[in-house]
């Protein structure tokens, strides 16, 4: 059964995006099928990709609102087993257009249980709110994957996210699960960061990842070169730490290396 993990977090600039691309990448290259759909409007995941959304003539917005399927708008990246669904300028009023359309909350998990290609993941990037788009993402996924940037407050920011997660698994998608929180930007020596991890790793035990993202230049300028981290510098400390996340997800779902069958949450 293929994994569909959402990664989430209403709050921006906590490495949300790029824990999804470069998540994806690792675990593409590691001979895992996977499918990166991009849900937030400023397109940051597609760019990073190498398809920036101005220049996309058809995208998510377009599968949300029914003009075409998840078929018509997936496109091979550069890279093998990596599959992207990028987003468009119009997926900026798509929220607005979902309101009054049936089903509205489960669009995505729809099209996704339409589309033919066999996959292992999809990784969806949600947009920093908790709007129609991230609750499409939630009904249709096995898991939420929560980056924390390790900062005061961060563990309290997360209340509204927590709420909608439990409100999403109640009332659409009982089985959605907490994939796991994971400590981003971390500046490793200072004693702001030890005491952020002890405290995430206090509240939500087991489910913090063994696995922390350093704060790393390389990660932040690699979107401007339009490469995931692991074609762009793969000696750096960003792309350690994210081969050694892809391995530990797929360590914690005991999967093996192989194409699986394609199965969407119910």
């Amino acid at each position: 059964m293929s994994r569909i993990i959402s990664v989430a977090n209403q709050k921006g600039g906590v490495g949300k995006t790029t824990t999804a691309v470069n998540l994806a990448a690792y675990l593409a290259s590691m001979g895992q099928q996977v499918l990166l759909l991009d849900l937030d409007p400023q397109g940051n995941a597609s760019s990073g990709l190498g398809f920036p959304r101005d220049e996309q003539p058809k995208g998510t917005a377009d599968v949300m609102l029914g003009f075409r399927s998840l078929d018509e708008v997936v496109q091979a990246s550069w890279y093998d087993g990596l599959y992207i669904a990028p987003s468009t300028r119009s997926l900026v009023g798509v929220e607005v257009e979902l309101v009054d359309l049936p089903r509205r909350e489960r669009r995505l998990g729809a099209a996704l249980q339409r589309y033919a290609r066999p996959l292992d993941y999809v990784i969806i990037d949600c947009p920093p709110s908790l709007g129609l788009l991230t609750v499409n993402a939630l009904a249709a996924s096995h898991s939420v994957l929560i980056p924390l940037q390790a900062q005061y407050y961060a563990i309290e920011g997360l209340g509204q996210l927590l709420d909608s997660i439990a409100a999403v698994k109640r009332d659409l998608n009982p089985r959605l699960a907490r994939e796991g929180v994971l400590l981003t930007m971390v500046h490793q020596r200072t004693n702001l960061a030890r005491d952020v991890e002890a405290q995430a790793r206090e509240v939500f035990g087991r489910d913090v990842f063994d696995t922390v993202i350093p704060h790393n230049v390389r990660l932040a300028e690699a979107p401007s070169y339009q490469r995931p981290i692991n074609h762009f510098d793969p000696g750096c400390r960003g792309a350690v730490a994210y081969q050694s996340l892809a391995s530990e997800l797929l360590l914690r779902h005991q999967r093996k290396i192989a194409p699986a069958s394609f199965q969407v949450a119910k």
